[in-house]
């Protein structure tokens, strides 16, 4: 099918603003790692009946040990550090900035596989991270008589900067660990376990986050909040919807999208996220959007794609 990769790309931008919608209810009413925990059962659970359904089995099938460890690991990175720090982000000042700050991912990604994978790093790949940057600080500033402010809380501004080198970092474990499960597949696989493959990585790195999250509420001697958190049903509803849009759907669909096109043309189209939650957050909450921070949410996005695409 003509563009696949980029009809999928976009279906993760469209899920990923959906499930930050849900995930800033979610959040302000279940608590972020209490939402973590919860969010990370129902995607284990909802992955677990998919692959039995059309693989067989309830598990990744011919994982090697090699790919547990990075997808693990990725999980460990993008799940229990940058969700925790995203959905904290959303308590302070909403998804709308939240998902501003994603869009620091792509570039922190790039930096990582120029560190770790030798992957080349040119000089409008720099300029491009500078210009996405850039476009954030432009969103959050505000001028007030003759001086510039930031009106955003700096706990807020780092758990947002938190969130986006959770993604980065994690995204490129990921496609290290999704390396290694392609090719420990036989040749002779069934076509669904090949198909349902970026299922079976989310899988690997959602128990990941339930453990880590597990242990830390567990240090933290506030695991009874999750009880609590369970018995608030609009609570549990927002929960479960972000956890379709977000694990099950969009992070599963933009492992696969990558299978389909260029990565460069992949996330920049998934990072499209910051633009399109703009109306649909300002109507629901009856917020003001400046012009200045669509122009910020706009630089940010060309950021994103000079980075991948010049």
């Amino acid at each position: 099918m003509p563009y696949l990769g980029e009809i999928i790309s976009l279906v993760v931008a469209l899920s990923w603003t959906a499930a930050a919608l849900f995930a800033d209810e979610a959040s302000r009413r279940l608590g972020s790692l209490s939402l973590n925990l919860v969010r990370m059962v129902l995607s284990l659970a909802m992955l677990a009946v998919l692959l039995w359904l059309f693989t067989g089995t309830p598990y990744p099938s011919f994982c090697s040990g090699e790919a547990w460890f990075w997808l693990a690991l990725s999980g460990v990175v993008g799940y229990v550090f940058g969700d925790y720090c995203l959905f904290n982000s959303y308590v302070i000042f909403g998804a709308r900035f939240g998902q501003l700050f994603m869009t620091l991912a792509p570039p922190i990604a790039g930096i990582t596989g120029w560190l770790f994978l030798g992957e080349e790093m040119r000089l409008t790949s720099w300029l491009a991270m500078l210009v996405t940057m850039g476009g954030i600080a432009f969103s959050i500033m505000v001028k007030q008589g003759d001086k510039i402010k930031v009106k955003l809380p700096l706990k807020g501004i780092l758990f947002g900067i938190g969130a986006g080198l959770g993604q980065g970092v994690g995204l490129v474990l990921s496609k290290i660990g999704m390396n290694h499960y392609s090719a420990s597949i036989p040749a002779d696989a069934a076509e669904s376990v090949v198909t349902l493959m970026p299922f079976a990585g989310t899988f690997i790195r959602s128990i990941a986050g339930l453990v880590g999250f597990f242990l830390i509420l567990a240090f933290r001697k506030e695991l009874g909040l999750v009880g609590k958190a369970v018995r608030n049903a609009k609570g549990m509803t927002f929960a479960t919807l972000t956890t379709i849009f977000g694990p099950f759907i969009g992070v599963s669909l933009s492992l696969m999208a990558v299978q389909y096109t260029h990565a460069g043309i992949a996330s920049t189209l998934m990072a499209l996220s910051p633009v399109l939650i703009i109306l649909p957050y300002s109507i629901i909450y009856k917020q003001k959007v400046t012009p200045r921070e669509v122009i910020g949410a706009i630089i940010t996005i060309t950021g994103v794609a000079m980075f991948f695409l010049i």
